[in-house]
């Protein structure tokens, strides 16, 4: 087993080496999907809801993956050469204040608009409702996250890190997601 783990992981760095946005993008999309499935599945469904799956991937796919793969690279361009904890603790701080309110701002409209179908008017309300309190927990988790990331990961496996704890991220905000729209039904 652990032969095919091997064989597997070096075959997704050597795509990761080849092509890098495609890679990512497509990591993420599977990363986005697999929590969305895990996220109906806690909720309880009884039968997966495949079309909000696709779409949560294409948001993976389209958006996140892509998105990492840019910021982190701009990260590296803005601090090149800069090393240490007060190097890293200023990229954290950088991408808290500005890629972390944009990146939960964005997920819950498309959330509401795309995959519920709600009117921009309601999934507005919602916004206001709910985006203080998912920034703030966003807050308290992210920045330990992201000094990970920036002290131990090397450059090309940040996005992969990084999808990773946010699929798990994501299930956090698809049920904080479907348990306001329990409510408002």
């Amino acid at each position: 087993m652990s032969e095919i783990v091997t064989v597997a992981w070096q075959r997704y760095l050597q795509q990761l080496q080849a092509h890098p946005l495609r890679t990512k993008a497509i990591t993420s999309g599977v990363l986005a999907g697999c929590s969305d499935a895990i996220a109906q599945k806690i909720s309880g469904v009884k039968r997966l809801q495949l079309r909000r799956m696709f779409l949560l991937m294409l948001y993976g796919f389209v958006y996140a993956g892509p998105f990492g793969h840019f910021l982190h690279k701009f990260m590296e361009r803005l601090f090149k050469g800069k090393k240490g904890k007060d190097t890293v603790a200023k990229k954290v701080l950088l991408e808290q204040l500005t890629a972390s309110p944009w990146n939960n701002m964005l997920f819950m409209m498309y959330y509401g608009l795309v995959l519920e179908g709600r009117s921009f008017s309601l999934v507005r309300r919602k916004i206001r409702k709910d985006y203080p309190s998912v920034q703030m927990t966003s807050w308290r988790f992210w920045p330990i996250v992201g000094w990970i990331n920036y002290q131990y990961m090397p450059l090309q496996l940040r996005v992969l890190f990084h999808s990773f704890i946010a699929s798990c991220w994501a299930v956090f905000l698809n049920l904080k997601a479907q348990s306001g729209a329990a409510k408002e039904a």
